[in-house]
């Protein structure tokens, strides 16, 4: 099971999204270099530039390293330059590395964007590169009249063209509207291309109050900025020393990019992940959370409440002294209340859609699912014959992953995210509305600690919602299951290291 990709790919699109996160408040010596670049723009092109291409920014881009729990697991770099001709480029670059088991895993995401240098400046072109961990490929969008024409290149296969994009509405501003807040002295607002979905998404950029902390020994003040998208929701806060330096950038209280050296931040320690970022348990769980229909209690602390929503399979109760007391429980859907196929999606289609990633429009998995459930009705039948399929079909390994439907079916391996992309691409394709679940499930690993460890698996409307596990073979995810989120979303990250289970009932 690929854990440790949970809100990594989440953690870049929040970097892509403010590629070099600034300051709250602009300090003096940055203002007067701003202004000091403004009164040396004479000439009328120079004028015409956006405040993206004004602000002060270090030359040559910036190097990060990354951090998960004080563990270093990659690196990041970001640039934002002004091009020949009027335009402007942005480069954000992640590695991350870390042992998962007996595996090594390594991804190298890549995103270079050309914008016209202009103010307020549209997005003309997009290269997004990926390597290693999910699988190589590579996307080429290029505006074309009026809309954005996009190619998938992987290697050993055809190019591929997908479908018209209309036309991003993200500027120029938004490749670092972090820096142009500062310039700006106000909040900022835009939409920002994500670059693993390529859906837009709103994103803001806040100017806060500086804080003293202490760099080298010495107490500095240091500016701060947040920044804050639509998809992944989770405050990204920036610090900046008085002369521009940007020092670091916070993701909830366990991931954190550090300013670094070149030769600093590609310099990496190979860290175990699996037992950094599970949750012990202090005792292992009764047998009944194994059955279904079956149940089990966890008390918790450092759950936030937004977390806290009651749903047929999870109720919460607070207690006194702030934990949370979760009842996790788990039951096949009612007969009476299952439907046949196509299902109507409660959520108006997005859990019928065929995205970048949930390929169920493409021949291939539609060929494939109807092979397996032919002219079955039922549509939880069919979905639990869907997910059987997979269990059955794909090699159990970590260092095989893809992160499109239509690759995990080509190649048949992978762990738990690759279970789930395809068997919700499959579910969709057959009208049934599905998606991926993103949490944690109770295992017993060869260290003999009980512990819950980050997992995907899926969530299947039949007539009402249900949850199967396909990379276990489970038609009822048993009550061992506890869900937190959908599909990597960033949200839930400030969980891991933070989350602890003090009881078991």
């Amino acid at each position: 099971m690929r854990r440790t990709r949970l809100g990594l790919l989440s953690l870049l699109a929040l970097l892509s999204g403010a590629p070099s996160p600034a300051w709250a408040q602009a300090p003096a010596a940055l203002k007067n270099q701003a202004k000091a670049a403004a009164a040396k723009a004479q000439a009328p092109q120079a004028q015409e530039l956006s405040d993206v291409l004004k602000a002060p920014r270090p030359k040559g881009g910036e190097y990060f390293g990354l951090y998960l729990m004080d563990k270093k697991v990659g690196w990041f770099f970001t640039d934002l330059t002004a091009l020949p001709g009027n335009k402007a480029q942005s480069i954000n670059e992640l590695i991350f590395k870390a042992q998962v088991g007996t595996r090594v895993s390594e991804r190298v995401h890549r995103e270079v964007r050309v914008y016209e240098a202009k103010p307020g400046g549209k997005l003309l072109s997009f290269t997004v590169t990926q390597k290693g961990d999910g699988g190589d490929n590579e996307l080429v969008g290029t505006v074309t009249g009026d809309s954005m024409r996009v190619v998938r290149k992987r290697p050993g296969q055809p190019d591929e063209v997908l479908k018209p994009m209309p036309l991003p509405k993200e500027t120029v501003e938004d490749a670092d509207q972090a820096r142009v807040a500062l310039l700006r002295g106000q909040k900022v607002e835009g939409v920002a291309l994500d670059g693993t979905d390529l859906e837009g998404y709103r994103t803001v950029t806040t100017v806060e109050a500086p804080e003293e902390q202490v760099l080298g020994g010495v107490k500095v003040k240091l500016s701060r900025v947040s920044t804050l998208s639509d998809k992944e929701k989770v405050p990204v806060a920036a610090f900046l020393t008085s002369d521009g330096k940007m020092v670091r950038v916070d993701f909830g209280q366990t991931m954190q990019a550090r300013a670094e050296s070149e030769s600093v931040a590609k310099r990496m320690d190979l860290v175990e992940v699996f037992g950094l970022t599970r949750v012990v348990l202090p005792k292992p769980l009764p047998a009944k959370a194994r059955e279904v229909p079956g149940q089990v209690k966890l008390v918790m602390k450092n759950l936030p409440e937004k977390f806290q929503q009651d749903t047929y399979r999870q109720k919460y109760q607070r207690l006194p002294d702030g934990r949370v007391e979760v009842t996790l429980l788990a039951a096949p859907p009612a007969p009476k209340g299952r439907k046949p196929r196509p299902v109507a999606d409660p959520d108006n289609g997005e859990n019928l859609k065929s995205t970048l990633a949930v390929e169920a429009d493409a021949p291939a998995i539609k060929a494939q699912a109807k092979s397996i459930i032919r002219e079955e009705k039922d549509a939880y039948t069919a979905a639990r014959m869907l997910s059987a399929w997979v269990y059955s079909n794909l090699q159990k390994d970590y260092g095989a992953s893809a992160d499109r439907a239509t690759d995990v079916l080509r190649q048949k391996k992978g762990d738990c995210t690759e279970h789930s992309l395809l068997t919700v691409a499959m579910m969709r394709a057959s009208g049934i509305p599905a998606r991926r679940v993103d949490g944690v499930i109770y295992m017993v690993n060869s260290d003999g600690v009980p512990a819950l460890y980050w997992h995907e698996w899926v969530e299947a409307y039949v007539g009402e919602w249900t949850q199967l596990d396909p990379t276990f073979n489970q038609p009822v995810a048993d009550a061992t299951h506890f869900y937190v989120g959908y599909e990597g979303n960033a949200e839930i990250t400030p969980l891991i290291g933070s989350l602890q289970v003090t009881d078991v009932k």
